[in-house]
């Protein structure tokens, strides 16, 4: 196996570091997990197909140690499931000169996310492609201390704009393309996860941004063998 698959599937719900402990689930040659965030400001589905693996829940609690072991590793490596009364207890993964070890968790001590409740009406939907998540990204690397981002609309236009303020403030914003646009007030989110989601998913060139009045976004990347969905919660308004 190429770890490069896994890895990638990892920084899909690790965020850089934001969620850490989840509960992976493989069968019938899917791999998926649902995350949450320490804040539970965001929420995430994730789904791999085509991996070929052993059917297991497996429970991560630190995301970042397995990282590192993973890192110790070349490309090409073979995971093995240590098990004890049919219990996953280890993965084992090894290439042509080392092995590593990582011990699963139980389930029990991993907070799992809540089940959707009944989503609202989405209001507003952004064209996200590479043009956007380029200058969304490197918007945030420009204003390393601004927490937020909001969705603004102005007329019959919606912009994205990373540090909005009623007062005049150091900002960046971004023109987008919309499929639909009924949003009647401007909605607030974060805009350092929100970054992280948009590395952890730059490869994709075509998704859409969802925000509703009611105050949640949500964001589905579809690439290759992934897909990933993002629920964001809308923080109080900015002055």
């Amino acid at each position: 196996m190429n770890k490069y698959v896994l890895t990638r599937f990892i920084s899909k719900y690790n965020l850089n570091g934001n969620v850490s402990s989840v509960v992976i689930n493989s069968k019938d040659d899917i791999l998926s997990t649902r995350f949450i965030t320490g804040d539970k400001s965001l929420l995430g589905e994730l789904k791999l197909d085509n991996w070929t693996f052993e059917d297991a829940n497996l429970g991560v609690y630190d995301t970042e140690q397995l990282s590192k072991l993973l890192d110790v590793l070349s490309d090409d490596i073979e995971i093995k499931l240590k098990s004890f009364d049919t219990k996953a207890v280890a993965l084992e993964v090894s290439d042509d000169y080392a092995k590593v070890n990582y011990m699963l968790s139980d389930l029990s001590v991993i907070n799992q996310p809540p089940a959707l409740k009944q989503l609202p009406e989405f209001q507003v939907k952004i064209k996200v492609n590479t043009k956007f998540i380029t200058k969304f990204i490197s918007g945030k690397g420009a204003l390393p201390d601004t927490d937020t981002f909001t969705v603004v609309t102005d007329d019959d236009t919606v912009k994205v704009v990373i540090g909005y303020s009623a007062i005049n403030t150091n900002r960046v914003n971004i023109p987008v393309e919309t499929e639909a646009n009924n949003i009647e007030k401007a909605v607030t989110f974060n805009a350092n996860l929100f970054k992280e989601v948009l590395v952890a998913n730059r490869e994709c060139t075509s998704a859409v941004l969802e925000v509703s009045n009611e105050g949640l976004a949500r964001v589905n990347f579809k690439v290759d063998d992934y897909d990933s969905t993002y629920y964001v919660v809308a923080m109080q308004d900015v002055d």
